[in-house]
């Protein structure tokens, strides 16, 4: 009697197995053309148009004129040498419980 049910239970097991695996195969779409997928891409960023006027006047000041202010080198070196020294400072520093 428990042959029966494991050749039974074996059975169902591998009826399911291939219904599953015959339904993944009907469900996988064919695999598209990936080069004609990208230029259907870059023709429609063509189509676009370009929005960046509008995208700068929503934000402000344009990223073009802002104007950073001007260090010289031996000066932006010291900036970036003091904020590693204070890193380090933070690093060595114990730590309260």
């Amino acid at each position: 009697m428990r042959r029966a049910l494991a050749w039974i239970a074996g059975g169902l097991g591998i009826a399911a197995l291939l219904r599953l695996r015959r339904r993944s195969e009907t469900l996988e779409a064919p695999a598209a053309d990936p080069a004609a997928e990208l230029r259907r891409k870059l023709a429609e960023a063509r189509d676009a148009g370009d929005d960046r006027d509008e995208f700068d006047a929503a934000e402000g000041t344009p990223v073009d004129e802002v104007e950073a202010p001007r260090q010289s080198l031996e000066e932006r070196r010291a900036a970036i040498h003091a904020k590693a020294q204070e890193a380090l400072g933070e690093m060595d520093a114990p730590k309260e419980p």
